[in-house]
């Protein structure tokens, strides 16, 4: 409470164990018995606070030595964008995106507590300093944390250590692995790391390795191309442009590669187990339109998706493209030799895209001013992407149409579609709701009820069932594309051998707490009550 904007100050995390779970899927009515785990060692049940997980007193260090800051004499704290999990399950990643804050944590999966906080570089963009962890994701081996610093355009690195049982020993922020993906690079302050004690009395751990000057900070890629349009000393892009190289997300593979997806459109492929990291493949807008989101490793092949940018002009546009790549294509000897290669296979294009983002394939003029409420909007946007627990389907959800698109992995054709507003999955909302609507917000009459607005999504261990972040009334971010009447965790019974599914609950989560103005709504509605819940991302953890 008492801030000036959303999302800058603490966050709650939700853990729930599949017991309370599967009790609250097997009553009947559905009720909210599933409650939330706690994070700290006084607390008999959750939400977790960010600003309990890691505490205050928490001492900021960099390579040179620590500082007398300390966490909480620091801005921008809060706006738990999501937390993604290692390939043993055990730690997870807190990415902490409010705007220059630029935190990125790791917790203990099995104790619930902090093991190391680091805060990201900051670089100058438009004569202004800046920083922001969008998302962090685990190479496939667990060796490595690739976070993609979004607001000053790098992908940076954290070298893992584990014992032989794979627990985690250190935590090295290697700066010499970076690689900055804007121009002409100018760095303002280092990246650092925090020592003290978690809540349960533990010590931190982590350091800062390396060196910027061994890091790539070039203006261009190794073809000699610009790698953000207009730098000076480059090639030009082929294939459109990179006019905003902010990175989304390090899609990671197994062959020790990161798929980069760009707000602006476009595409970087780097090899990652190398000092620095070394760009492989570059693309331009023309090719993998913007706004690049994220995506999934499949087999050889990787599935990226894109959607609506999360800039204001994203409220006039309607994106949901798919590609794919065979990650088996790529030289990792060597920098990339040429641009556009390997070409990618466009799999779907919505026929209504409007053309933005690199795209002008549509017969759109480019811009689409239906806005997002539902029944009324023409708008799509593609967001989160997983495939079935058996790689035969690719499962993607459209933020605004409330509804999932299912792709075969082999052929890539679009396969089916089901609705997340429906009982049964296939009725939309002429037939029974489904269980948003009984979880809706009824503090606002205005409030279109029913409308899960579905953000980022995983697969249960078991392979049953799809957990997806289903947005609130007064969203954080995207607000002219995000803003949902069910806040919480959206259960999907995956049906058809996984060709289909049906919205079965909604674990709700709520936050009264913050006070903030809701702000502009683009193409929604202007939402007075007092729920400001608004989660982003939904993973499951096996046991």
């Amino acid at each position: 409470p008492g801030q000036n904007a959303k999302g800058v100050k603490g966050s709650y995390l939700w853990i729930w164990d599949s017991k309370s779970m599967e009790k609250y899927l097997e009553s009947s009515p559905l009720e909210q018995e599933a409650k939330p785990l706690s994070c700290t060692p006084d607390d008999a049940f959750g939400p977790c606070n960010l600003l309990d997980i890691f505490p205050p007193t928490l001492q900021r260090c960099d390579i040179a030595g620590c500082f007398a800051e300390r966490l909480e004499d620091l801005p921008s704290f809060g706006r738990l964008h999501g937390v993604l999990v290692d390939p043993s399950g055990r730690y997870v990643t807190a990415n902490i995106f409010a705007p220059d804050g630029g935190y990125v944590g790791i917790i203990d999966t099995q104790t619930k507590e902090a093991i190391g906080l680091f805060r990201v570089t900051q670089n100058e963009i438009g004569k202004l300093g800046k920083r922001s962890v969008h998302l962090s994701t685990w190479t496939a081996d667990g060796s490595a944390i690739l976070v993609a610093n979004l607001h000053a355009k790098m992908i940076e690195r954290i070298d893992v250590i584990r014992h032989e049982d794979g627990t985690i020993q250190e935590l090295n922020f290697n700066v010499s692995a970076g690689v900055y993906l804007g121009k002409d690079w100018k760095l303002l302050e280092k990246a650092s790391y925090f020592k003290g004690e978690n809540a349960f009395g533990n010590a931190l751990i982590g350091s800062v390795i390396g060196s910027y000057d061994e890091s790539d900070i070039k203006n261009s890629t190794p073809t000699g191309a610009c790698k953000e349009s207009d730098c000076l000393g480059g090639n030009a892009i082929l294939g459109g442009s990179r006019p905003n190289n902010v990175p989304i997300t390090p899609v990671p593979t197994s062959n020790h590669h990161a798929y980069v997806t760009l707000g602006g459109g476009g595409l970087f492929v780097l090899k990652t187990d190398t000092s620095p990291m070394q760009i492989i493949g570059e693309y331009g807008n023309a090719i993998v339109n913007g706004a690049g989101v994220v995506g999934k490793e499949v087999g050889n092949n990787v599935f990226i998706e894109s959607g609506v940018s999360a800039s204001p002009a994203g409220s006039m546009q309607s994106v949901f493209s798919l590609y794919v790549f065979d990650d088996t294509l790529f030289k990792s000897s060597s920098g990339s030799t040429l641009q556009n290669f390997p070409a990618p296979i466009q799999a779907f294009k919505d026929p209504n895209n409007t053309n933005t983002g690199g795209n002008i394939e549509s017969v759109s003029t480019g811009e689409d001013m239906s806005g997002q409420l539902p029944q009324t909007s023409t708008r799509r946007d593609a967001h989160g992407l997983w495939p079935t627990i058996d790689g035969k389907y690719i499962h993607i959800n459209d933020r605004i149409q409330n509804v999932i698109e299912v792709f075969d992995a082999e052929t890539y054709k679009l396969v089916n579609t089901y609705d997340l507003v429906s009982a049964d999955g296939k009725s939309g909302r002429t037939g029974p709701s489904g269980p948003c609507r009984a979880t809706s917000v009824t503090d606002d009459a205005g409030l279109v009820l029913n409308d899960p607005a579905p953000d980022l999504m995983e697969v249960s261990p078991d392979g049953k069932y799809f957990v997806l972040a289903f947005r609130g009334p007064a969203p954080v971010t995207v607000a002219h594309s995000a803003q949902g009447s069910c806040p919480g965790v959206g259960i999907v019974e995956i049906t058809e051998n996984g060709k289909s599914g049906k919205l079965v609950g909604v674990l709700r989560t709520t936050n009264t707490v913050d006070d903030t103005d809701v702000g502009t709504i683009g193409g929604g509605h202007a939402y007075i009550g007092t729920e400001r819940s608004d989660p982003h991302y939904a993973i499951t953890v096996p046991k």
